[in-house]
């Protein structure tokens, strides 16, 4: 499948993103702060697919929920069409949202038991006023298709369906308003292997046919590579490196990266590969390391690591790391 990238200007760029969560006593004080996101800056293109990959608790989703401002941001700009959305007031960011959708990690939590799907589906009609009665019922039929549903699955109630159909709900609420970016919070992450690809393979053939752009966040880099066309690898709330795919996995260059795919299984059991163990813990969001804040588990660590945040160096086209080895 080949897909048309449009590189001249970004779709939606997020520039110095920061979001940090007040942590309180019992008597109402701040003691001190998460800095779940820490200056983050990316870049969106037409028709691409941003990937994000990193530990769990490295404010990936973070990032996601914040572009939506399902959380307000602690300082940073996210333009789209030339416009802030942490700027916007609540009439201009309902328009904004009905391009700019979401689909959850949890297919089940995200979908309200007590509606049939059908009714799920024609929510963000009735919200955005898109459509007659019977226009919404026929363009639901038609979302529900889209994704490989049935059309008499518009009767039944969210437990009625494995967590494979589930996901498949959740992806056609988010098609059915025809959003131009659609952030996919690790949308496989609780799935099946089969059915991840399943559902992976769905999202690219529709990401063709309806013109979408995604930010892919997950966990698993194997699965962030049969999808991205670029990725951002993340650490402690930052982007530690950022490559087009074939590059990132040919040539990484931040010892963190080369550690998470070392951690990728060959397809043949008599390749061989170094295994790089990262030795202790990912440090608290509350009080990260100074310097570079990958330094405490880093084996090429050195004195100006500990010292001196390193600056982004673009290496090679496109390929940008923040690291003190380069």
């Amino acid at each position: 499948m080949i897909l048309t990238i449009n590189k001249t200007n970004p779709l939606l760029e997020v520039k110095g993103l920061k979001k940090y969560f007040d942590v309180r006593n019992p008597l109402g004080r701040m003691e001190a702060q998460v800095k779940a996101i820490n200056d983050v800056s990316f870049q969106l293109y037409e028709g691409e697919t941003f990937g994000l990959v990193g530990e769990s608790g490295c404010g990936k989703s973070t990032i996601g929920r914040t572009l939506l401002r399902l959380i307000d941001p602690t300082e940073g700009e996210a333009i789209y069409q030339n416009k802030d959305i942490f700027k916007l007031s609540k009439k201009e960011l309902r328009n904004v949202r009905q391009q700019l959708q979401m689909v959850f990690q949890d297919p089940y939590s995200s979908l309200n038991p007590r509606k049939r799907v059908g009714s799920i589906l024609e929510e963000p009609l009735k919200i955005h006023r898109i459509g007659t009665k019977e226009e919404r019922t026929e363009r639901v039929m038609d979302i529900l298709d889209k994704v490989g549903l049935r059309i008499d699955h518009y009767f039944r109630f969210p437990h009625e369906f494995s967590g494979g159909q589930r996901q498949r709900i959740g992806l056609a609420r988010a098609l059915i308003v025809n959003p131009n970016v659609v952030i996919c919070d690790e949308p496989v992450s609780a799935l099946d292997v089969s059915i991840q690809s399943q559902i992976i393979n769905l999202l690219r053939r529709l990401q063709e046919e309806m013109k979408l752009s995604y930010l892919f966040i997950a966990h698993d880099i194997s699965v962030i590579r049969h999808i991205s066309d670029r990725i951002g690898v993340m650490y402690l709330g930052k982007i530690v490196e950022e490559a087009p795919t074939d590059s990132l996995f040919s040539d990484p260059l931040h010892p963190y990266t080369q550690a998470l795919l070392s951690a990728v299984p060959l397809p043949q059991p008599k390749d061989k590969r170094e295994r790089i163990i990262l030795e202790g813990e990912m440090p608290s969001p509350m009080n990260p390391p100074s310097g570079c804040i990958f330094h405490t588990r880093c084996r090429y660590v050195m004195d100006i690591c500990k010292r001196q945040v390193p600056v982004r160096k673009e290496m090679s086209t496109s390929h940008f790391v923040s690291c003190h080895l380069h």
